[in-house]
């Protein structure tokens, strides 16, 4: 009997004859030699201090779903990020569970999506076929990886919403298992919250990736540095594409959308076109950073100048933002208030501001008032790991109205951005935006920059540019 399939197929029907040659012949490739991820005693530790915050109550944290970017086209698939920090796993279609014991404390297991059968056309003909779209774990293999009891996520929704006592979900990540569960908006609320503070200080585990995605991010801006000549002559796309290349190589992909803005476009926060020019004379502010196969990213900035040195203006500009990074990460260490880097730059930058004469000081007021944001325009920093802005959902008392402590991982990035059509400012500071960040994570007797092997002065940007640009 013939089978019907998709609109506008070239194969409208499969024929019973074709079924049953596609069902067999097929070698036994389940893996055997797989060994627990190196995470797993990391996540299960993670999973004991989520299940210790909500005792007696069922959590439910998907990893989510492809998402349609046309027809039958998906954008690449990325897990929400409280998933792969509680299992270590990157896989689409699943869902870690803290099932509740009687003794307070949680059994944990996942499902996930397994691979397909080959007694019927689903390996095939599916909308997930493995033979489209690459091979899957066995719920066995998925089991050994990561060190927790497996199930079909197929059966996820009838067995939520069957389960009995109270559910908590992460929402806005699967809308078939969250239509599976009866619980409420507010109570979900704070299990997304509890999921980010557990992020705000990460394990050893967790800083041995992000100094390999900074590592591999100074790669990168290295590589930016050796092809500039050809993006003058091309745009910044060739720059966007020079360091996207080594992210893929050495890594997941970058970790956001690169920013690579010359000229004027450094004045603008979250360029991400990158299809302008890249002219001779001009700084290119370059704000990128790879994301390793866990998907623990790197965020750093550095401000070039595109021919190798520094108008005498550009330069002035470029130290103030140096010297008020210098002031931000001299802030950061143990038991400091979290918004102190903030305040230290922010404060440098607001007495340049008021000396140039772009604002009214005196500069205490000038701060106090908040005028210097009309050229900082951001924040000066935030928390960095398996998200840029780590930790997003976290309550304002734990983060930013927090303490830093040891293991925390945040940027400091402060930077100056005159805006082209800005008539407070003389004709030729215009069109000149400067930003320099790092990643630091707090140690016990202060910080560690993360991403010191990528200069920062003046002097060290143009040394660093005479050694290696092309």
């Amino acid at each position: 009997m013939a089978k019907g399939r998709r609109k506008n197929s070239l194969y409208p029907v499969i024929s019973e004859e074709l079924s049953a040659l596609m069902r067999t012949g097929w070698a036994d490739t389940e893996r055997h030699d797989l060994q627990p991820d190196e995470q797993a005693p990391y996540a299960a530790g993670r999973r004991a201090a989520l299940s210790a915050r909500f005792p007696g109550e069922r959590l439910v944290i998907p990893s989510g779903n492809l998402k349609v970017r046309s027809n039958d086209d998906g954008y690449p698939f990325r897990p929400y990020s409280g998933y792969v920090h509680m299992t270590g796993d990157r896989a689409r279609d699943g869902a870690l569970v803290l099932e509740p014991r009687a003794d307070g404390g949680h059994d944990a297991y996942c499902f996930q999506l397994p691979r397909d059968s080959r007694d019927n056309d689903e390996f095939w003909t599916g909308p997930t076929a493995e033979l489209w779209m690459g091979r899957r774990r066995s719920l066995a293999e998925a089991e050994r990886v990561l060190g927790l009891p497996c199930r079909d996520i197929r059966t996820s929704a009838a067995d939520l919403a069957a389960a009995p006592g109270a559910t908590r979900i992460v929402r806005g990540v699967d809308p078939s298992l969250e239509a599976a569960v009866s619980s409420d908006e507010e109570r979900d609320a704070e299990l997304e919250e509890a999921l980010s503070e557990l992020r705000l200080v990460k394990d050893d585990w967790e800083i041995a990736e992000l100094r390999k995605a900074v590592d591999s991010t100074v790669r990168g801006f290295t590589d930016v540095i050796g092809e500039l000549s050809r993006a003058v002559a091309s745009s910044e796309r060739w720059i966007e594409g020079t360091f996207f290349r080594r992210a893929r190589l050495e890594g997941n992909a970058v970790g956001y959308g690169s920013i690579c803005a010359a000229g004027e476009h450094a004045t603008i926060m979250h360029w991400t076109e990158n299809d302008g020019p890249v002219r001779p004379g001009d700084l290119l502010l370059l704000d990128a950073g790879v994301e390793t196969h866990t998907l623990y990213t790197a965020d750093v900035t550095r401000t070039l100048p595109i021919d190798g040195t520094f108008t005498p203006l550009q330069r002035e500009v470029y130290d103030a933002v140096y010297e008020a990074q210098e002031a931000g990460m001299a802030a950061v260490k143990p038991g400091a208030a979290y918004r102190d880097f903030h305040e230290a730059s922010q404060r440098h930058l607001a007495d340049r501001l008021v000396e140039w004469g772009f604002i009214e000081g005196p500069a205490e007021r000038a701060y106090e008032l908040g005028l210097q944001r009309r050229f900082t325009m951001a924040g000066t920093g935030h928390m960095l790991g398996l998200d840029v802005h780590d930790c997003a959902q976290a309550r304002n008392e734990a983060y930013v109205g927090g303490v830093l402590e040891p293991g925390m991982v945040l940027t400091v990035e402060p930077g100056l951005y005159f805006q082209p059509d800005d008539l407070t400012v003389p004709e030729e500071w215009r069109g000149i935006g400067v930003r320099i960040e790092d990643d630091l994570v707090v140690t016990d007797g202060g910080h560690e920059n993360l991403s010191a092997g990528l200069p920062r002065s003046a002097d060290e940007v143009e040394a660093w540019m005479a050694r290696f640009a092309g």
